[in-house]
Formats: structure tokens, sequence, C-alpha cells
């Protein structure tokens, strides 16, 4: 009798989750903080400033749109080897985020056209009550 064994190598993949306050300053710091992570991570640099970008976008969303005073919103990045996916999770379920129209002169309203227009995939996915997370992916080049 013969058996043949055979293994598989898991996929590598990182995860950063931080908790922070739903304030401009706490929109500041899950920028700053998901940046230093990319870089220690060496997620290369177009993607880390592409994912910066939606770390920035989103998280103000989740400080303006998804504030409930005295709950945090939560950033999450995990890599994998082809995927950089980007979550925000806040405590307002139902105020789903959408793509508006845009007045030429208005200084909001253009967040989730970044977002769409820097990341490859983005959503929405429901959590228990309250929760909702928005999420991006951005494909990360192949290893050498």
């Amino acid at each position: 009798m013969s058996q043949q064994i055979t293994s598989q190598v898991p996929a590598l993949t990182t995860h950063f989750s931080v908790l922070l306050s739903p304030t401009p300053r706490g929109a500041r710091l899950a920028r700053l903080l998901a940046v230093e992570w990319m870089r220690d991570h060496e997620v290369p640099y177009g993607v880390t400033e592409a994912s910066a970008q939606v770390v920035a976008e989103l998280a103000t969303n989740a400080a303006t749109h998804g504030r409930v005073t005295g709950r945090s919103f939560r950033l999450a990045l995990i890599a994998r080897e082809e995927v950089l996916r980007i979550e925000v999770t806040d405590t307002r379920r139902e105020s789903m985020p959408r793509i508006q129209q845009t007045c030429p002169e208005g200084d909001s309203g253009r967040g989730l056209l970044l977002v769409e227009a820097l990341a490859d995939r983005w959503g929405t996915e429901l959590g228990p009550v309250p929760r909702k997370t928005v999420w991006a992916e951005l494909s990360l080049p192949p290893r050498s």
C-alpha cells in the first residue's frame, strides 16, 4: 500500500488592527499607523501611497458619517501574497456609504470616488448589529 504525502505551503498573511476614536484626530492617526505598518512590511511605495489615501478617506468617513459617541472605529490591514485589504468598521450600520453626485464648488463628497479610482475593488459588509465594514483591496506586485 502506497501513501502519497503532500504538503501545502501556507500563504503568507500579515494582519494589523487597531481601535481609534471617531474624530478627525483618530482618522489622521489611522493613516499614520497604516503607512508605518506598510513600510515595516515592505509594501511597495506605489501601493503604500495609494493605500494611505484610501485609509484616509475611509477613516474620515467613519469619523464623520459613522460616528457614535463613545464608540470607536476599527482599522484593519490584511496583507496576503497578492492583495492588501483595508477594512474600516464603524457602528453606524444604517449609514451605508454610496458614491454621490458632487458639486464642482463643494468641499466634500469625493472620498468614495477616490477610493474607487485607487482600489482594485471595494465594498461593504454588514457585521453584527450595529456594525458595518467598508473595505478596499489593492493588488500587490509579485515578490521576487
